[in-house]
């Protein structure tokens, strides 16, 4: 009996990692719309009853996509001690290279917040989908998750600390404006077809922080 609780956590969190891969590998680069839930269900080889006991909405995979997209940068943040303007061009990064290798579900994210009425609650992460993640680094279910905004502001704040920026020192106001510019580029890139994308996102944002200086 005891080992059997220890197996289900197991047995869940790796279940709801093959969920998400297997939602990224069917969208490609269609829109999160277009996934239909029994096809999902028949590549994982679970009823919908399952797939709906760990994701009570469909829409929910895309919070679980972008609370593990968080997580992993997370982790490299620690290995890399990245801070400030550095750390800002760093997601930057990041998000124009998911934007190019998952254009359907990064669209379809912004588009669900856009459409939702209500602010979305971050998609639990348990600690069992943390280690299985990465289980080659000690203790890696002890590193917080943070949003893509909460990620922001800890860099904005850092560079106005490092005099970085001198412009301004209201961390939620720039918050905002980085946030704005990061959606706005990948709308942009989209509806333009703007190639490659990590530049076009360098270049914005550095427009922004150079404003900032």
């Amino acid at each position: 009996m005891e080992l059997e609780s220890q197996i289900r956590p197991l047995k869940a969190a790796k279940l709801k990692l093959v969920i998400l891969q297997s939602t990224i590998d069917l969208i490609g680069d269609k829109g999160f719309k277009d996934l239909h839930v029994s096809d999902l269900c028949s590549k994982v080889n679970i009823s919908k009853v399952t797939l709906f006991k760990y994701f009570p909405q469909k829409e929910d995979i895309l919070l679980y996509y972008m609370r593990i997209w968080t997580f992993h940068r997370a982790v490299e943040m620690r290995n890399s001690g990245k801070k400030g303007v550095e750390g800002i061009l760093f997601m930057a990064d990041k998000l124009s290279e998911s934007f190019e290798r998952n254009p359907g579900l990064t669209l379809s994210f912004i588009g669900h917040l856009a459409n939702t009425h209500v602010i979305q609650k971050p998609f639990p992460v348990k600690e069992d989908e943390k280690r299985m993640l990465y289980p080659d680094i000690p203790n890696v279910e002890t590193i917080e998750i943070q949003s893509l905004e909460q990620l922001l502001e800890t860099f904005l704040l850092e560079a106005i600390f490092n005099r970085e920026i001198t412009k301004s020192s209201n961390t939620k106001d720039l918050t905002y404006t980085m946030i704005s510019v990061i959606y706005g580029t990948i709308l942009t890139a989209h509806i333009h077809r703007i190639t490659p994308s990590k530049l076009f996102f360098r270049r914005n944002i550095e427009v922004v922080l150079n404003g900032l200086r």
